[in-house]
Parts: C-alpha cells; sequence; structure tokens
C-alpha cells in the first residue's frame, strides 16, 4: 500500500510547531508518504520570499524563529498546488479565512481524503453556530476530527511535556491522526465529543481576554482563578445549549477543556493583548498589528461571534462573562467594568 500523503494547510506559529513533529513522524512510519507539503501565504522577509527561506534555511524565520523545521516539510505558495493528491489534511489558519481557502482548494481535493482541523474560533451561520470544522466539511465535502488542547507553540515546538485531545466522531481517523501526530512529549487522548472538543477550543480565548484584563487592572490570582471558574461554567451551558448531538462532562476535564483553559489564561497571545488593551489606549486591531507580528488574535473576534449567536436566541444576560468580553472590546465600555460581569455572576448556570 503506498503510504497516506499530507498537507498541512498553514504555516504561522502553531503550523510550523506541528510541522516539526508531522515531518519526523512520516519519516518513521510507513503508513505516510515521506514529503509533507506545508501551504504557506507568501511574504517577503527582507526581500526573499518566505518559501525560499524556509526551503533552503528550513526555518520560518517570520513565526517560529529559532527552530529547523525537517527538511522533508515543503513550503508550497499556491494552495491548489500544496494540496493535489493529498490524503490527510490538517488546518491551521487562522479561522476568519477558513471560507475563502476552501473554496479555491475543492477542485482540487482527492476522493477520500480526510481533514483535522487545529483551527481555534468559530462563526455565526443561517442557523446560529458554525463550527469550523463545519465550515469545512460542508465546502470539501471531506470528514473532519478536530485537534484542540493546552499547546502553546513555541513550548511544543521545544518539545517540552504537553498533552492534546483530538475529537473524532470516526474513530478509525481519530487513530491515523493520533499516529500521524503523537510523540513521547505531545501525548493525545482520542475521544468521540468532537463537537465539544471544538468549542473548548473556541471559547477559552474569550476567557483568556477575561483573564487578561484582570492581570491588566493588577487584580491578582485570586480573581484570575475566578475568572477561569466562571468561564468554564459559562463554556459548558454554551456548549450544552449549542452542541448539536450528547455533550459528556468528562470532555471538559481533557486538555481540551480545563487545561488548555488554564495555560490560556496564563499565557498565549489573547492574554497578553488583552493586558495591553487594559493599561493602554490603543484599539485591539492597533495592539495586535504591534505585539503579534502578524498572527490573529482569536479571543475578541470569538467573542463577537458568540454576541450574536446568543443575541439571536435572546440569552445575552445568561453568559455576562463572555458578553462583558465582547462589550469592553468592540462597544467601548470601560475595561475597569469588567469586574462587575464577575461580582453579579449567577452561582448557577
Amino acid at each position: 500500500m503506498p503510504g497516506k500523503k499530507v498537507c498541512i494547510v498553514g504555516s504561522g506559529n502553531w503550523g510550523s510547531a506541528i510541522s516539526k513533529i508531522i515531518g519526523h513522524n512520516v519519516k518513521a512510519s510507513n503508513r505516510f508518504e515521506p514529503v509533507v507539503n506545508m501551504w504557506v501565504y507568501e511574504e517577503f522577509i527582507n526581500g526573499q520570499k518566505l518559501t525560499e527561506i524556509i526551503n533552503t534555511e528550513h526555518e520560518n524565520v517570520k513565526y517560529l524563529p529559532g527552530h529547523k523545521l525537517p527538511r522533508n516539510v515543503v513550503a508550497v505558495p499556491d494552495i491548489t498546488a500544496a494540496v493535489t493528491g493529498a490524503d490527510l489534511l490538517i488546518f491551521v489558519i487562522p479561522h476568519q479565512f477558513i471560507g475563502r481557502l476552501c473554496d479555491q482548494m475543492k477542485p482540487h481535493i482527492k476522493g477520500g481524503a480526510i481533514g483535522i482541523s487545529l483551527i481555534k474560533g468559530i462563526d455565526e451561520g443561517p442557523e446560529g453556530l458554525k463550527l469550523i470544522s463545519d465550515i469545512i466539511r460542508e465546502k470539501l465535502n471531506i470528514e473532519v476530527s478536530v485537534l484542540m488542547g493546552a499547546n502553546i507553540a513555541s513550548e511544543v515546538a521545544d518539545e517540552k511535556f504537553c498533552e492534546t485531545t483530538i475529537g473524532a466522531t470516526n474513530e478509525d481517523h481519530g487513530q491515523i491522526f493520533k499516529e500521524l501526530l503523537q510523540t513521547p512529549n505531545f501525548r493525545i487522548t482520542v475521544v468521540k465529543d468532537s463537537n465539544t472538543v471544538e468549542l473548548c477550543g473556541a471559547l477559552k480565548n474569550i476567557v483568556a481576554v477575561g483573564a487578561g484584563f484582570c492581570d491588566g487592572l493588577g487584580f491578582g490570582d485570586n480573581t484570575k482563578a475566578a475568572v477561569i471558574r466562571l468561564g468554564l461554567m459559562e463554556m459548558v451551558a454554551f456548549c450544552k445549549l449549542f452542541c448539536k448531538g450528547p455533550v459528556s462532562s468528562v470532555t471538559f476535564l481533557e486538555s481540551c477543556g480545563v487545561a488548555d483553559l488554564i495555560t490560556t489564561c496564563y499565557g498565549g497571545r489573547n492574554r497578553k493583548v488583552a493586558e495591553a488593551f487594559a493599561t493602554s489606549s490603543k484599539s485591539i486591531a492597533e495592539l495586535e498589528a504591534e505585539m503579534l507580528n502578524g498572527q490573529k488574535l482569536q479571543g475578541p473576534q470569538t467573542a463577537a461571534e458568540v454576541y450574536k449567536i446568543l443575541q439571536r436566541r435572546n440569552m445575552v444576560e445568561k453568559f455576562p462573562l463572555f458578553v462583558s468580553v465582547y462589550h469592553i472590546c468592540f462597544e467601548g465600555r470601560a475595561v475597569k467594568d469588567f469586574i462587575t460581569c464577575l461580582q453579579n455572576h449567577p452561582e448557577h448556570m
């Protein structure tokens, strides 16, 4: 049997970190083709194409500097060329670009291909909530699993031990992606509750923005613990309301749930930018441009999508933390008012 061909769709901070794992793992297994295409949005760095730098120096000098990428990971600037013939598609781009990219990919998707989304975000569709995996499924007509967990990209690239969660309704697909992605220092649990796994990955970024506000306001660790607990309550309640199919409480104890929530509220870009927002007079968009070197924030945009979904269902009052983050980021509400959503939060949801 010929090996399965792998394509990584995206090459930012997280995409480059995951390419290190995939590049090494495909060489160690006869289950996969040894060369991996990685789609790279073409940029010029000091007059040189980023794809050329990656393919000659084997380093993504913009998004993951200081880390050598495996030589069998090949940067491809044309999305159609990158995905042609691929059996396994790894989606790892900012969620606001997924629809347009899938439209370009569609005529070139191989029959029987399957995907996995590492994208943390949600969208708002005519029926309300739209998961990113749903967008990929509908546009490309392929089965899609998800991977979410407490995985700060630089630490994964440094091969520091961490855990992650694959949500896969198809168990065979979950095992294929586990074989492709697991290492001794990147330990994977596969669960069937795919929608909950994916929603946790999106919603925790809203909570992290709230944690960053607390840091900027100097509120300390006790307050941040309250943000994490109340944020988790809202995550659970939101999943139970909006997930198709049953929601297992155990899923929130996986890496995609409480672990990812904690690490994102203490590290990560959403917390960092929200802290700066609380201590400056700059907008979220200005801080994103200044602080993130071309990376995109997910928390504020996810808060906006969630707010629209809650508004449509007349449930805005039931999610005070999520809604407060939205109002502060986009409606001019003062950051210091964030504490009121904690003080007035219902004890039970």
